[in-house]
């Protein structure tokens, strides 16, 4: 039997972006968000608040790239989803990583994070829930441990790991548990 929740945003599971900007003085910004993702084959969508230093270095800069962190930068991670670029100068020089500038996009790429879609910003905007940005990916980055032999990223190697809205958990993923668009082609020989 179900039993009805209070109304929160319980969708499973929630993907950990890592959005890394340049601010004014050509600082390094990085902001942890989960409410973003893939809106079109070569787009991204991101729903964040317009008073975090990531929006306005977005509004400046028309650039950035998102990350995915893995399992073993989860403590780097989470701290850039705690701290305010805002109220904390040296946020990521605390974080121990490292940065280059991308080569396609005035945004930098966090050398520690396995997989970086490097991104320009097509649109933003003001919505009644929150500030809105779309970026078309110009250029996609993974270190060379993460892929499989065709070249691939392999979820496994990746070692990323998912937001749970329910307890505020992380989770690491990478069993591979059935093959998209082939796993119920019993069904489809049905009548």
């Amino acid at each position: 039997m179900k039993k009805e929740l209070a109304v929160n945003p319980y969708l499973f599971p929630m993907p950990v972006l890592m959005i890394a900007t340049y601010g004014d003085d050509g600082k390094v910004d990085v902001m942890n968000m989960a409410w973003g993702g893939i809106c079109a084959e070569d787009m991204v969508s991101l729903n964040i608040s317009e008073d975090h230093k990531t929006s306005a270095n977005i509004k400046k800069t028309n650039a950035f790239t998102l990350s995915i962190a893995d399992v073993d930068h989860l403590e780097a991670a989470d701290f850039f989803g705690i701290a305010t670029g805002n109220k904390m100068e040296d946020k990521f020089e605390r974080s121990g990583l490292t940065a280059v500038k991308s080569q396609k996009v005035n945004a930098p790429i966090i050398d520690e994070f396995p997989l970086t879609l490097e991104c320009e910003v097509v649109e933003y905007k003001n919505e009644v829930y929150g500030f809105h940005v779309i970026g078309r990916i110009v250029g996609v980055l993974a270190e060379a441990h993460v892929l499989n032999e065709k070249g691939k990223v392999d979820p496994k190697k990746l070692n990323a790991f998912v937001f749970d809205q329910f307890q505020n958990g992380y989770y690491a993923i990478g069993e591979k548990v059935g093959q998209a668009w082939n796993s119920d082609a019993g069904l489809m020989k049905k009548n």
